[in-house]
């Protein structure tokens, strides 16, 4: 029995050795000047803090990448959640959003924060800082409809 935990172990730890060579690449793409929610949207202090609190790892291309986005099998749910996160919004490109799409994704900035399914609980439980208090959320939900009616009243 003991010789048969002794093996186990060994090939657990080979097979974890061996996943270090599957590395899925950590990127962050150079922003486009000009397109940034900064530059495309007003956006106070208070609700820039939050946001690159609690949003901008996973939702812009300037992702603060932790050391355990370089172990596997860690790195690939990271990657994985930060490629997800910027194919569904990506505030980086906000200006290349057309503005049915901002006001859609203004709406669910609020509706996700509101509800508590952003940030991610998997991400706050090590992120802890990220957490957004009753406070973050009428923030980014007061924001969100102060912008949807910018962006209403522009027609």
């Amino acid at each position: 029995m003991l010789k048969v935990l002794k093996a186990a172990a060994v090939l657990v730890l080979l097979l974890l050795a061996g996943a270090q060579f599957v590395r899925p690449e950590r990127d962050n793409p150079p922003a486009a000047v000009g397109q940034s929610l900064e530059e495309s949207a007003h956006v106070t202090p208070e609700v820039a803090g939050v946001l690159n609190r609690s949003c901008m790892d996973c939702h812009s291309n300037r992702t603060d990448w932790p050391w355990y986005s370089n172990v596997a099998p860690a790195s690939w749910f990271v990657i994985d959640h930060v490629r997800h996160g910027r194919r569904h919004l990506n505030f980086s490109r906000w200006g290349q959003y057309n503005r049915r799409h901002r006001i859609e994704l203004l709406h669910g900035i609020c509706a996700t924060t509101k509800g508590g399914s952003m940030p991610l609980s998997s991400y706050t439980l090590i992120h802890r800082s990220a957490r957004l208090a009753p406070r973050d959320r009428q923030t980014l939900c007061a924001w969100s409809g102060e912008e949807q009616d910018r962006l209403l009243a522009a027609d």
